[in-house]
Protein backbone atom coordinates (compact mmCIF):
# COMPACT_ATOMS: atom_id res chain seq x y z
CA UNK A 1 0.00 0.00 0.00
CA UNK A 2 1.42 2.97 -0.82
CA UNK A 3 1.59 5.81 1.95
CA UNK A 4 -1.97 8.74 1.78
CA UNK A 5 0.15 11.60 0.95
CA UNK A 6 -2.81 12.54 -1.62
CA UNK A 7 -5.56 11.98 1.18
CA UNK A 8 -4.12 14.35 3.82
CA UNK A 9 -4.20 17.15 0.88
CA UNK A 10 -7.70 16.04 -0.46
CA UNK A 11 -8.76 16.55 3.19
CA UNK A 12 -6.88 19.95 3.61
CA UNK A 13 -8.16 20.98 0.75
CA UNK A 14 -11.77 19.87 0.74
CA UNK A 15 -11.70 21.90 4.19
CA UNK A 16 -10.96 25.09 2.90
CA UNK A 17 -13.05 24.36 -0.03
CA UNK A 18 -15.47 24.23 2.89
CA UNK A 19 -14.13 27.77 4.21
CA UNK A 20 -12.84 26.33 7.02
CA UNK A 21 -9.73 25.26 8.74
CA UNK A 22 -9.01 21.55 9.36
CA UNK A 23 -8.97 20.65 12.54
CA UNK A 24 -5.76 18.35 13.43
CA UNK A 25 -5.67 16.41 16.92
CA UNK A 26 -2.89 14.64 18.03
CA UNK A 27 -2.47 11.68 20.94
CA UNK A 28 0.76 9.70 21.87
CA UNK A 29 0.33 5.86 20.42
CA UNK A 30 0.14 3.77 23.77
CA UNK A 31 -2.05 6.34 25.99
CA UNK A 32 -4.06 5.05 28.22
CA UNK A 33 -3.00 1.65 26.57
CA UNK A 34 -2.38 0.63 22.74
CA UNK A 35 -5.75 -0.80 22.21
CA UNK A 36 -7.05 2.46 24.46
CA UNK A 37 -4.90 4.71 21.56
CA UNK A 38 -6.93 3.49 18.79
CA UNK A 39 -10.29 3.75 20.37
CA UNK A 40 -9.85 7.09 21.74
CA UNK A 41 -8.35 8.19 18.46
CA UNK A 42 -11.43 7.27 16.64
CA UNK A 43 -13.47 9.06 18.87
CA UNK A 44 -11.77 12.41 18.00
CA UNK A 45 -12.44 11.72 14.84
CA UNK A 46 -16.24 11.04 15.00
CA UNK A 47 -15.89 14.21 17.19
CA UNK A 48 -14.94 15.90 14.52
CA UNK A 49 -11.38 15.71 13.71
CA UNK A 50 -10.54 15.93 10.06
CA UNK A 51 -6.53 14.26 10.78
CA UNK A 52 -4.69 12.54 13.42
CA UNK A 53 -1.33 13.13 14.71
CA UNK A 54 -0.28 9.57 16.12
CA UNK A 55 2.38 10.50 18.46
CA UNK A 56 5.25 8.66 19.02
CA UNK A 57 6.55 7.97 22.93
CA UNK A 58 9.92 9.34 23.58
CA UNK A 59 11.52 9.60 27.27
CA UNK A 60 12.85 13.20 26.26
CA UNK A 61 10.14 14.28 24.10
CA UNK A 62 12.32 18.28 23.90
CA UNK A 63 9.04 19.78 22.42
CA UNK A 64 6.26 18.44 24.50
CA UNK A 65 5.04 20.19 28.40
CA UNK A 66 4.12 17.89 31.03
CA UNK A 67 0.69 16.73 29.52
CA UNK A 68 2.30 15.36 26.93
CA UNK A 69 5.38 13.88 29.04
CA UNK A 70 2.89 12.15 31.55
CA UNK A 71 0.64 10.53 28.89
CA UNK A 72 4.12 9.42 27.24
CA UNK A 73 5.69 7.85 29.99
CA UNK A 74 2.33 5.62 30.91
CA UNK A 75 2.53 4.29 27.13
CA UNK A 76 6.36 3.94 28.17
CA UNK A 77 5.65 1.75 31.22
CA UNK A 78 2.71 -0.24 29.11
CA UNK A 79 5.52 -1.23 27.15
CA UNK A 80 4.88 0.46 23.89
CA UNK A 81 7.08 -0.46 20.85
CA UNK A 82 7.35 1.40 17.49
CA UNK A 83 5.53 -1.23 16.10
CA UNK A 84 2.92 -0.60 18.21
CA UNK A 85 2.63 3.22 16.71
CA UNK A 86 2.48 2.35 13.43
CA UNK A 87 -0.09 -0.45 14.21
CA UNK A 88 -1.78 2.11 15.94
CA UNK A 89 -1.70 4.45 12.48
CA UNK A 90 -2.79 1.30 10.46
CA UNK A 91 -5.92 0.72 13.03
CA UNK A 92 -7.28 4.72 13.47
CA UNK A 93 -7.05 4.82 9.62
CA UNK A 94 -8.85 1.59 8.97
CA UNK A 95 -11.54 2.45 11.14
CA UNK A 96 -11.46 5.74 10.20
CA UNK A 97 -10.70 6.36 6.68
CA UNK A 98 -8.98 9.66 7.67
CA UNK A 99 -5.63 10.69 7.13
CA UNK A 100 -3.20 9.47 10.36
CA UNK A 101 0.02 10.86 10.26
CA UNK A 102 2.97 9.94 12.83
CA UNK A 103 4.63 12.55 15.03
CA UNK A 104 8.27 11.29 16.33
CA UNK A 105 11.63 12.84 16.70
CA UNK A 106 14.22 11.57 14.92
CA UNK A 107 16.16 9.19 17.24
CA UNK A 108 13.60 6.47 16.82
CA UNK A 109 13.22 6.80 13.19
CA UNK A 110 17.32 6.50 12.89
CA UNK A 111 17.54 3.44 15.05
CA UNK A 112 14.28 1.95 13.16
CA UNK A 113 15.74 2.28 10.15
CA UNK A 114 15.12 5.21 7.77
CA UNK A 115 13.78 2.87 5.00
CA UNK A 116 11.96 0.46 7.00
CA UNK A 117 10.04 3.24 9.17
CA UNK A 118 8.91 4.79 5.24
CA UNK A 119 8.30 1.64 4.02
CA UNK A 120 6.09 0.24 7.34
CA UNK A 121 4.10 3.28 8.06
CA UNK A 122 3.29 3.79 4.11
CA UNK A 123 2.39 -0.06 4.25
CA UNK A 124 -0.29 0.51 7.75
CA UNK A 125 -1.97 3.37 4.95
CA UNK A 126 -0.24 6.14 7.11
CA UNK A 127 -0.47 10.13 5.49
CA UNK A 128 3.00 10.76 6.42
CA UNK A 129 5.69 11.88 9.42
CA UNK A 130 6.00 15.32 11.63
CA UNK A 131 9.59 15.20 12.58
CA UNK A 132 9.59 18.51 14.87
CA UNK A 133 13.60 18.11 15.42
CA UNK A 134 14.78 17.21 11.78
CA UNK A 135 17.09 19.84 10.55
CA UNK A 136 16.05 20.43 7.23
CA UNK A 137 19.79 19.98 5.95
CA UNK A 138 20.06 16.48 7.14
CA UNK A 139 16.64 15.92 6.11
CA UNK A 140 17.61 14.24 2.58
CA UNK A 141 17.85 10.40 3.58
CA UNK A 142 14.41 10.69 5.03
CA UNK A 143 12.92 13.03 2.42
CA UNK A 144 13.61 10.40 -0.12
CA UNK A 145 12.30 7.01 1.72
CA UNK A 146 9.16 9.39 2.35
CA UNK A 147 8.87 10.10 -1.39
CA UNK A 148 9.52 6.78 -2.50
CA UNK A 149 6.87 5.32 -0.27
CA UNK A 150 4.20 8.40 -0.71
CA UNK A 151 4.45 9.67 2.75
CA UNK A 152 4.41 13.88 3.79
CA UNK A 153 7.87 15.10 5.62
CA UNK A 154 5.83 18.11 7.98
CA UNK A 155 8.96 20.50 9.26
CA UNK A 156 8.19 22.47 11.81
CA UNK A 157 8.50 26.43 12.04
CA UNK A 158 8.97 28.35 14.75
CA UNK A 159 8.19 32.59 15.26
CA UNK A 160 11.99 32.23 15.62
CA UNK A 161 12.55 31.43 12.56
CA UNK A 162 13.95 33.93 9.81
CA UNK A 163 12.44 34.30 6.27
CA UNK A 164 15.19 32.80 4.29
CA UNK A 165 15.01 29.63 6.75
CA UNK A 166 11.42 29.47 6.42
CA UNK A 167 11.75 29.55 2.29
CA UNK A 168 14.04 26.46 2.88
CA UNK A 169 11.42 24.51 5.36
CA UNK A 170 8.80 24.99 3.06
CA UNK A 171 10.96 23.83 0.16
CA UNK A 172 11.54 20.46 1.39
CA UNK A 173 8.55 19.83 3.21
CA UNK A 174 5.34 18.49 2.00
CA UNK A 175 1.66 17.68 3.18
CA UNK A 176 1.54 21.20 5.07
CA UNK A 177 3.61 23.34 7.41
CA UNK A 178 3.16 22.93 11.09
CA UNK A 179 3.70 26.53 12.66
CA UNK A 180 4.68 26.53 15.94
CA UNK A 181 2.35 29.28 17.65
CA UNK A 182 4.85 30.22 19.83
CA UNK A 183 8.28 29.95 21.18
CA UNK A 184 8.36 26.71 24.21
CA UNK A 185 6.77 23.82 24.75
CA UNK A 186 3.56 21.86 24.10
CA UNK A 187 0.78 22.89 26.66
CA UNK A 188 -2.60 24.68 26.73
CA UNK A 189 -2.13 28.45 27.15
CA UNK A 190 -4.43 31.48 27.47
CA UNK A 191 -4.33 33.14 24.49
CA UNK A 192 -2.62 32.29 20.83
CA UNK A 193 -2.07 35.31 19.68
CA UNK A 194 -0.40 37.47 17.44
CA UNK A 195 2.98 36.06 16.81
CA UNK A 196 1.23 33.00 15.35
CA UNK A 197 -1.09 35.14 12.60
CA UNK A 198 2.68 36.80 11.95
CA UNK A 199 4.21 33.74 11.23
CA UNK A 200 1.43 32.25 8.98
CA UNK A 201 1.85 34.99 6.66
CA UNK A 202 5.42 34.95 6.62
CA UNK A 203 5.27 31.07 5.79
CA UNK A 204 2.72 31.82 3.62
CA UNK A 205 5.13 33.78 1.27
CA UNK A 206 7.38 31.04 1.28
CA UNK A 207 5.36 28.73 -0.30
CA UNK A 208 1.81 27.06 -1.53
CA UNK A 209 1.39 24.24 1.46
CA UNK A 210 -1.38 24.55 3.73
CA UNK A 211 -0.13 25.88 7.09
CA UNK A 212 -1.41 24.61 10.21
CA UNK A 213 -0.71 26.13 13.88
CA UNK A 214 -0.49 24.10 16.86
CA UNK A 215 1.05 24.62 20.41
CA UNK A 216 -1.55 26.55 23.24
CA UNK A 217 -4.90 25.63 21.25
CA UNK A 218 -7.27 24.47 23.92
CA UNK A 219 -10.60 25.04 23.37
CA UNK A 220 -13.21 26.44 20.94
CA UNK A 221 -12.99 30.42 21.61
CA UNK A 222 -8.68 29.62 20.72
CA UNK A 223 -9.98 27.25 17.42
CA UNK A 224 -12.31 30.35 16.11
CA UNK A 225 -9.12 32.36 16.57
CA UNK A 226 -6.38 30.32 15.02
CA UNK A 227 -8.94 28.77 12.41
CA UNK A 228 -9.62 32.76 11.19
CA UNK A 229 -5.88 32.91 9.87
CA UNK A 230 -4.61 29.24 9.60
CA UNK A 231 -5.86 26.69 7.37
CA UNK A 232 -5.43 23.79 9.90
CA UNK A 233 -5.53 23.79 14.00
CA UNK A 234 -3.86 21.22 16.12
CA UNK A 235 -4.58 20.29 19.15
CA UNK A 236 -2.93 18.14 21.39
CA UNK A 237 -2.56 18.38 25.32
CA UNK A 238 -6.13 19.53 25.56
CA UNK A 239 -7.02 15.89 24.43
CA UNK A 240 -4.02 14.46 26.54
CA UNK A 241 -5.95 15.96 29.23
CA UNK A 242 -9.26 14.74 28.75
CA UNK A 243 -8.02 11.45 28.75
CA UNK A 244 -6.17 11.83 32.17
CA UNK A 245 -9.06 13.72 34.12
CA UNK A 246 -11.03 10.70 33.37
CA UNK A 247 -9.19 8.89 35.49
CA UNK A 248 -9.05 5.60 33.88
CA UNK A 249 -12.84 5.67 33.42
CA UNK A 250 -13.41 4.67 29.67
CA UNK A 251 -16.39 5.61 28.97
CA UNK A 252 -15.65 8.56 30.49
CA UNK A 253 -13.01 9.63 28.39
CA UNK A 254 -14.07 8.60 25.25
CA UNK A 255 -16.98 10.75 26.14
CA UNK A 256 -14.80 13.70 26.57
CA UNK A 257 -12.93 13.38 23.84
CA UNK A 258 -15.81 13.33 21.27
CA UNK A 259 -17.21 16.55 23.23
CA UNK A 260 -13.48 18.37 22.95
CA UNK A 261 -13.76 17.50 19.14
CA UNK A 262 -16.89 18.66 18.80
CA UNK A 263 -17.14 21.84 20.12
CA UNK A 264 -12.81 22.82 18.54
CA UNK A 265 -15.00 21.08 15.09
CA UNK A 266 -17.85 24.02 15.50
CA UNK A 267 -15.00 26.67 16.49
CA UNK A 268 -12.92 25.94 13.12
CA UNK A 269 -16.46 26.47 11.43
CA UNK A 270 -17.30 29.51 13.48
CA UNK A 271 -14.25 31.59 12.20
CA UNK A 272 -15.12 32.37 8.74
Amino acid sequence: MAGNLELLGSVLAGAKDEGRAALVGYLPAGFPSIDGGVDAMTAMIEGGCDIIEVGLPHSDPVLDGPVIQTADDIALRGGVKIRDVIRTVGEVHARTGAPILCMTYWNPVDRYGVERFAADLAEAGGAGCILPDLPVQESEIWRKAAEQHGLATVFVVAPSSRDERLAKITAAGSGFVYAASLMGVTGTRESVGQEARELVERTRGTTTLPVCVGLGVSNATQATEVAAFADGVIVGSAFVKRLLDAEGDTEAGLAGLRELAGELAEGVRAAR
